[in-house]
């Protein structure tokens, strides 16, 4: 990430959101975050572009490193493009051994999607549809353990999740979404 500031500038409507998301946080404590979050909100594809926390870098004077270590620290921010409906399945131990494995399986099945291209033992998993309407992800903990089995469905939580209902609710975005 040693771009220059040039070289990173986004489109001209991203960059005045980007200016304006930037001065509303700015010497705010946790600003980073805020402005990460803000900025993912508004993407169309709600993600983070490596040119928008290039952009966010040279701007609040964050080292590049940092902005790139709190992106990717944190599972609420994306690196590429994400789904209009997205559905995080917690592997967390509770939830693992209460069958999110079997969920994120039925999932996949029902959506179309495989994984076979990942590579074996790794535990973070990021999958969008080709039509760009669901996005699957694992998530390492959403520390809701009495909960377990934990879905999130568009930023809702869902708790002891059973297969059936889960289908359900991925049925019923399918044909909301226009599928």
């Amino acid at each position: 990430m040693t771009t220059s500031l040039a070289t990173a500038l986004p489109r001209v409507e991203d960059q005045d959101l980007l200016d304006r998301v930037i001065a509303e946080q700015s010497g705010r404590p946790g600003s980073l975050l805020s402005i990460l979050e803000k900025l993912q909100e508004h993407h169309r594809n709600k993600y983070l572009p490596m040119e928008t926390l290039e952009y966010v870098a040279a701007r609040t004077g964050v080292p590049q490193a940092r902005v790139y270590s709190v992106a990717t620290f944190y599972a609420l921010f994306n690196l590429e493009p994400q789904g209009l409906n997205t559905v995080a399945v917690c592997r967390g131990t509770a939830c693992h051994t209460r069958g999110s494995r079997a969920l994120l399986e039925r999932l996949k099945l029902q959506l179309g999607l495989s994984d076979t291209g990942r590579e074996a033992g790794a535990d973070k998993l990021t999958l969008t549809t080709a039509d760009g309407r669901f996005t699957i992800r694992t998530v390492a903990c959403f520390g809701q353990c009495a909960l377990a089995p934990v879905v999130e469905v568009n930023h809702a939580i869902r708790g002891h999740v059973k297969e059936q209902a889960l289908m359900r609710e991925v049925d019923k975005l399918k044909k909301e979404s226009g599928r």
